[in-house]
């Protein structure tokens, strides 16, 4: 049962072998540390336009709506869809720089979702493209369930509605 070597728990010194540390205490730590995995793609691409005819045909002939309704939800509320869509329409009739004012928001909605910078700059895309821009910024969000056309505290609201709705009991046996 023991060994018969005097040695193997001693070393030559004749000193005991000191004991192991003790178990670590407090919190257990995560094996690895969770990785940034970057910018997440876009749900659709920029010339996906037609995948919401309701929207692009109302982004060709409105373009001002199209854009309040993203600035509202970007904006998370603090400015109404009518005041956003309105100071875009004026600078759109008065400078034709509207993209200016755009492009800024395609960075927030960017950010807030940690989306790419694709194709190309921001200002860029909607400098050559701002239809196409407007579309896929309005997908995006209708992607992440949000419902476009009631704004952002009413989306709120619908969702803490979900939030606090009880579970769905399953069916059990059924005779």
């Amino acid at each position: 049962m023991y060994s018969s070597k005097p040695n193997e728990y001693y070393p030559s010194s004749g000193q005991p072998v000191p004991p192991p540390p003790p178990a670590a205490m407090g919190f257990p730590h995560p094996a690895t540390a969770p990785q940034y995995q970057g910018p997440q793609p876009w749900s659709t691409s920029l010339c996906d336009c037609t995948d919401d005819c309701g929207n692009c045909c109302m982004t060709c002939f409105c373009p001002c709506v199209t854009f309040g309704r993203i600035a509202e939800i970007v904006d998370q509320g603090s400015i109404p869809c009518g005041t956003s869509g309105a100071v875009y329409g004026l600078l759109e009739y008065l400078t034709c720089c509207h993209w200016v004012y755009s492009c800024s928001y395609r960075s927030k909605l960017r950010a807030q979702y940690s989306l790419p910078e694709s194709p190309c700059h921001d200002c860029l895309v909607h400098f050559c493209c701002e239809s196409c821009a407007l579309c896929q910024e309005y997908r995006e969000l209708k992607h992440r369930d949000f419902d476009m056309t009631i704004g952002w505290h009413e989306n709120m609201a619908r969702r803490a509605r979900a939030a606090n709705l009880p579970p769905v009991p399953q069916g059990g046996m059924w005779r």
